[in-house]
């Protein structure tokens, strides 16, 4: 199936252009892109309410940055980074969000994406500007809904995911974990289908009550072997 066929029936996407909605920039992160040192730039907004949310001040649409403060911002960090991630809130929330890829890709940097897969049309878009995204598969198809708060939330991240597939991006798939809502038969479950699909690289993310706060749990090293066996690269982090 071709990304044309893919997005026929996707979901509506925000239309509204300006200001972009800039929530924030960490200026040197090693953890955010796997192997680069990066900028991390947030865009404010996400149509879902994840329970364990790690950034939720950025759920509402808001702008706290003006883009031309992290524009000058990053000229100076020119060839001293090797990229630039646009996270959030979800970043394929904002409408310019290629147009803020090319600036930044002007300027020699590669670019990374974060995103939760749901705006299929806005990844399609995004895609060729990319070199690396991380996108997130918070559960199982059947569980999304319960998660995220949202009805039908599971549809548009398979089609995210079908167009990274079918793409030469750089990917990897991740999953934020706890046992409570997603027992460790039903982890290797749905690591065991992304690997099925063809995804080569995952990541198990623990959960943490708090930026900041240690990792409440991981899976047991007995899951951890499993889930290891079903890809080129597996950690959990």
């Amino acid at each position: 199936m071709n990304a044309a066929s893919l997005l026929k029936n996707a979901p509506a996407e925000p239309t509204q252009c300006t200001p972009p909605a800039i929530g924030g920039v960490t200026p040197f992160s090693s953890v955010d892109w796997p192997g680069q040192l990066a900028a991390v730039v947030f865009i404010a907004g996400c149509p879902w309410r994840c329970h364990y949310c790690h950034n939720p001040h950025l759920q509402t649409r808001a702008r706290s940055l003006d883009w031309n403060d992290v524009y000058a911002f990053l000229q100076k960090r020119a060839g001293l980074l090797d990229g630039v991630v646009f996270s959030g809130g979800e970043p394929l929330s904002e409408p310019r969000l290629p147009e803020l890829m090319r600036a930044v890709r002007a300027l020699g940097f590669k670019i990374g994406l974060h995103t939760g897969g749901i705006y299929p049309a806005r990844m399609a878009e995004a895609l060729p500007l990319v070199d690396w995204v991380g996108l997130d598969i918070k559960t199982t198809g059947q569980r999304y809904d319960a998660l995220t708060g949202r009805r039908g939330s599971a549809a548009p991240v398979d089609t995210c995911l079908d167009l990274l597939l079918q793409s030469d991006c750089a990917f990897e798939c991740r999953t934020t974990w706890h046992p409570s809502w997603l027992p460790e038969p039903q982890l290797l479950a749905l690591a065991q289908s992304l690997s099925q699909r063809g995804v080569k690289h995952y990541a198990i993310q623990a959960y943490r009550s708090a930026p900041g706060t240690l990792a409440t749990t991981l899976p047991s090293d007995t899951t951890q072997r499993a889930l290891a066996a079903c890809f080129s690269s597996f950690s959990c982090r």
